[in-house]
């Protein structure tokens, strides 16, 4: 396997243009609204998402320095293993934010919670499922009707590449 390559299915806009001072997680960004704006081609994989009251946005730190084994993390002056912190400059510099789900407006979800920098690029978006990620939430979407399903069901290979 040589690589990886991503396209990016949208950018993630809030009020934070610079990397200083933005929440390091968004239980620190509560209140804070933001929007992600879709890429048209990609608007037909919203369809469902606004039965969901959280979503789980995956995007690339496009800002981040290259990546280093040895970091030292925002609450601790100790350095530490970059894959056991969350900072942002890592080998693949993937975040992940859970975020509230306030509307969607066509390709804009709008958000709350949201700890990104303005211009951020998305790479994807998941439903935030408590049952499968163990944490509260207000609303699963089309999953209340089949979450009891959860402790029985494997991979059938659908969704395997032919």
């Amino acid at each position: 396997m040589k690589g990886v390559t991503y396209r990016f299915i949208g950018i993630i806009h809030s009020p934070f243009r610079e990397p200083k001072g933005v929440p390091i997680q968004p239980s620190a960004a509560r209140g804070v609204r933001g929007t992600v704006e879709v890429f048209p081609e990609y608007v037909p994989g919203l369809k469902g998402i606004e039965g969901f009251s959280h979503i789980i946005l995956l995007y690339h730190f496009h800002l981040a320095e290259p990546g280093k084994l040895l970091v030292r993390p925002y609450m601790d002056s100790e350095k530490h293993g970059v894959f056991a912190t969350r900072a942002p400059s890592r080998p693949n510099p993937i975040g992940i934010s859970i975020v509230r789900l306030i509307r969607v407006e066509g390709n804009v979800l709008h958000v709350e919670d949201i700890d990104i920098v303005d211009g951020t690029p998305l790479l994807d978006i998941k439903p935030y499922v408590p049952e499968f990620d163990i944490r509260s939430v207000e609303r699963i979407g089309w999953l209340e009707r089949n979450v009891h399903k959860l402790p029985e069901a494997r991979d059938d290979g659908r969704f395997v590449g032919k």
